[in-house]
């Protein structure tokens, strides 16, 4: 039948149906630190003039970015875990494959943004303000959105061209792109490959580059007569270093899991296929808060500041 008139249903955990609230508790309890720590982080950076630098404004584009593939996810998740209701319909998965990837491919620019930032601050440190300025800064945002938009706009458009069976049962408990074309009762070249383009032009074209950029971090740094100073120049990139691990390490798992023991570990598949969405979103934060320096000095000033005015 005509894709409007699909339904699709979602999946839990396999085999622990009966245990969906209790086991969906630690995935909720990630969805809502994950809000609480990135809403946190676009407060301070928003409020405090201090942290108007370009690499925190990147910083609250990647929390933005994050926010935005919570709420993509988490009403599904709900949805499923907490009311029992499995149903979902095409117009509104069709909506949740596009957010979703498009909120993931801003996320991978932004870290793509902040490597290159790392090198120019390395590699040309007295220019590095008169080269990042805002109007640049503004300008590296509104083309991440673009590029986000562009790529992930023709998809859901193409599937409402495809025919699914009335009902049809989804991998995971929210849409992707992949797992509907593989439902589909059509032709599916066009759309498989839109799917294959917007990998190569998203996470395989900024993983490449981000490497590129570490590449030449490393061979400035390694022209740096001090060890000092090349160790200094070092520890400014291990913030950035471990959320590109924690954004495409999960994704690689989640690969690798699939293609050798999805149906051996269904749940287990499940849990990472959830994880790969919640993970990033819910350690940015934390390792922000924890690796710099200028986050915990504004969070510390406001908690200060409420405890003046409380007394």
């Amino acid at each position: 039948i005509t894709s409007g008139q699909s339904t699709f249903l979602l999946t839990g955990f396999p085999g622990l149906e009966a245990s969906h609230r209790w086991v969906s508790i630690p995935i909720n309890l990630l969805c809502v630190v994950s809000i609480l720590g990135n809403n946190i982080i676009l407060f301070l950076i928003c409020t405090d003039p201090a942290l108007r630098e370009p690499m925190y404004i990147f910083l609250s584009m990647l929390a933005a970015s994050d926010l935005g593939l919570c709420a993509s996810t988490f009403p599904t998740m709900v949805h499923l875990f907490w009311l029992g209701a499995r149903e979902l319909r095409f117009d509104l998965c069709a909506a949740q494959v596009f957010f979703i990837h498009a909120f993931t491919y801003v996320e991978s620019s932004v870290l793509l943004a902040m490597a290159f930032d790392h090198f120019i601050a390395i590699r040309d440190s007295l220019h590095y303000a008169t080269i990042l300025t805002r109007s640049a800064t503004a300008k590296v945002g509104t083309a991440i959105l673009v590029r986000a938009v562009l790529l992930h706009f023709p998809g859901p458009i193409l599937l409402q061209q495809l025919l699914f069976p009335k009902i049809s049962t989804l991998s995971h408990c929210y849409c992707l792109h992949c797992d509907l074309v593989g439902l589909a009762c059509s032709d599916t070249q066009i759309n498989s490959l839109v799917g294959l383009v917007y990998i190569l032009f998203s996470l395989c074209l900024d993983s490449f580059l981000i490497m590129l950029s570490y590449a030449l971090i490393l061979r400035t740094v390694r022209g740096i007569a001090s060890p000092g100073e090349r160790l200094k120049a070092l520890n400014t990139c291990v913030s950035h270093l471990c959320i590109v691990l924690i954004f495409y390490l999960p994704k690689l798992g989640l690969s690798v899991l699939h293609r050798v023991g999805k149906h051996s570990y269904p749940a287990l598949a499940v849990l990472m296929a959830n994880l790969h969405f919640l993970v990033p979103p819910f350690m940015n934060p934390i390792v922000y808060c924890i690796k710099s320096r200028q986050i915990r000095q504004s969070l510390l000033k406001r908690f200060q500041q409420k405890r003046i005015d409380a007394f």
